[in-house]
């Protein structure tokens, strides 16, 4: 087999003609795509077509029941957002009543140890009164009998008279009044 020349460019060769371009076959090419046309508007419209309003029909289905669920989920949610609500509510309110109740309880208790205190410092303070003023008698006692002794010892020593004890005691209480 010889070897056929290189075209060089892009011109056509001469005799070879584009078919769809060549006018005397119009009529025929019509034709067929007039055919054409119809075998495929009719698979389109009889197969394609209902299986695709199948497809959009599920899907639509589909979406609409994914919605429902949706919805429904968030209804479940608000009533559960709804009753933790109410739940943390009424925790608060029996947290402030159980404080409340601790406060009175220990405000109470508070109160009674207060008043025991109170009423044992009173009897301590009655009792150190007591004391007290027992300690001053006694302690008076003891200094009118040494001033009763001084004024014995006084009188001895100055005069050399022997006092007795009533005499001593008479001049103290004169002196004492």
């Amino acid at each position: 087999m010889p070897a056929q020349p290189a075209t060089t460019g892009t011109a056509v060769p001469q005799g070879a003609e584009f078919p769809p371009f060549k006018t005397d076959t119009f009529p025929s090419q019509l034709f067929w795509l007039a055919i054409t046309f119809t075998v495929l508007f009719v698979v389109m419209w009889r197969i394609v077509g209902p299986r695709i309003g199948t497809v959009i029909g599920e899907r639509k289905g589909r979406i609409d029941g994914d919605l429902a669920t949706a919805d429904k989920h968030r209804q479940d949610a608000e009533r559960a957002l709804a009753g933790y609500r109410s739940a943390l509510a009424e925790a608060h309110a029996r947290g402030q009543k159980v404080a409340e109740e601790l406060r009175k309880f220990v405000t109470d208790e508070i109160e009674k140890a207060k008043a025991a205190a109170d009423a044992e410092a009173k009897e301590a303070a009655a009792k150190a009164e007591a004391g007290i003023a027992a300690m001053r008698r006694e302690a008076a006692g003891h200094v009118t009998i040494a001033a009763q002794d001084a004024a014995a010892a006084i009188v001895a020593r100055l005069t050399g008279d022997k006092v007795s004890p009533q005499e001593a005691e008479a001049a103290v209480r004169a002196l004492g009044a």
